[in-house]
């Protein structure tokens, strides 16, 4: 049996008042309930993808911890770029994304493409460079990201074996 979902100041949280110029508590006093169609677009971003902020600092007042979503359109591959400092977790909820990046563990350097399918985590680490790719020509691919910081760092580069700040690639 499913209940219906909840409306602003309505059943499971009538005393969360949500409505334009109603009061509410400090931001780090409360439970914040960021809904799907609430998403903040005004974040960094990627040549080739559109990201949508939920959890952050500007949103919630979160100090350590960044989560929203990001979009890649069909047939389409985001710029090169890496997320500074942040660790980055990424789920996937639909569509068949490819995460590309440069493995020099080996001695010589290869490209890695990592395939995955909805339900699969991907985890970059920080200052590594990587892009996103989505091949399928008609599906756009949506993952869940969550940061270790408090905002989307975005550095976007000129490619994939672009110095890390420790001078290594």
């Amino acid at each position: 049996m499913s209940e219906p979902s909840t409306t602003p100041g309505e059943g499971f949280h009538p005393h969360l008042h949500d409505a334009p110029g109603s009061p509410a508590g400090p931001l780090r006093s409360r439970l914040h309930h960021i809904r799907a169609d609430a998403l903040d677009g005004d974040t960094a971003q990627t040549g080739g993808m559109r990201r949508f902020s939920a959890v952050s600092g500007k949103t919630v007042g979160s100090e350590k911890l960044w989560m929203g979503q990001t979009h890649v359109a069909p047939s389409t591959a985001s710029s090169d770029h890496h997320h500074g400092e942040s660790e980055t977790a990424i789920h996937v909820v639909s569509g068949h994304p490819e995460f590309v990046f440069i493995d020099d563990s080996g001695g010589e350097p290869e490209e890695i493409r990592l395939r995955t399918s909805p339900g699969d985590y991907i985890f970059v680490p920080p200052f590594v460079p990587h892009r996103e790719e989505n091949p399928d020509p008609a599906e756009e691919a949506v993952v869940v990201i969550a940061r270790s910081t408090q905002e989307a760092i975005v550095v976007n580069l000129p490619g994939l074996d672009a110095l890390r700040p420790d001078g290594t690639h």
